[in-house]
């Protein structure tokens, strides 16, 4: 067994939550091992907004702070919208784009399988086998799943993170030479 993030879509709020309970229940009985989860607005501007989360660990008692919560913060934070929401010179101005890009598969996955409007939910689990989840979120409500390595996603977000970082610096120095002209 090894750690998945599994990213689910539903087409009502209350399927999401419906969800959201019988995994709690799933992991209670150990047919996973679930680490966190937490259910997800898609409201405007491409934000994913925590409506229910749950550490299993206990460590954590809200989003903030956990995998999600950094993957829920990168998409809505200053690289999400630059790369994901606008386009030409702006995205331009940064040397390394395609690699930029490259590191946003997880993020832009979310984003289309939870597209604007919907709710779905997070999960970060161990399974011993895939049916567990699958009966509750594809036969019984519906929905579309989507599995990651844990690992993948880890990488993913410390590359984000460095890259914002980098962004951020790189839009300083442009804009404090855009002044001194």
């Amino acid at each position: 067994m090894n750690n998945k993030v599994m990213i689910m879509s539903f087409d009502s709020e209350s399927k999401a939550f419906q969800a959201f309970s019988e995994i709690k229940s799933i992991h209670n009985n150990g047919k996973i091992k679930g680490e966190q989860m937490a259910v997800l607005k898609h409201v405007p501007n491409h934000v994913l907004e925590p409506v229910d989360f749950i550490d299993f660990t206990g460590r954590d008692k809200t989003a903030k702070g956990s995998l999600i919560g950094m993957l829920v913060g990168i998409l809505a934070g200053p690289l999400g919208i630059l790369l994901g929401w606008f386009t030409g010179s702006l995205i331009g101005g940064y040397g390394d784009t395609k690699e930029i890009k490259g590191a946003l598969s997880i993020f832009e996955e979310t984003i289309n399988l939870i597209p604007e409007g919907a709710t779905g939910a997070i999960l970060i689990a161990e399974e011993e086998k895939i049916g567990h989840v699958n009966d509750i979120v594809v036969d019984k409500l519906g929905g579309e799943i989507i599995r990651l390595d844990k690992e993948q996603v880890e990488e993913e977000i410390e590359v984000a993170l460095e890259t914002e970082k980098e962004a951020g610096e790189t839009a300083k120095i442009k804009w404090n030479k855009r002044k001194e002209k």
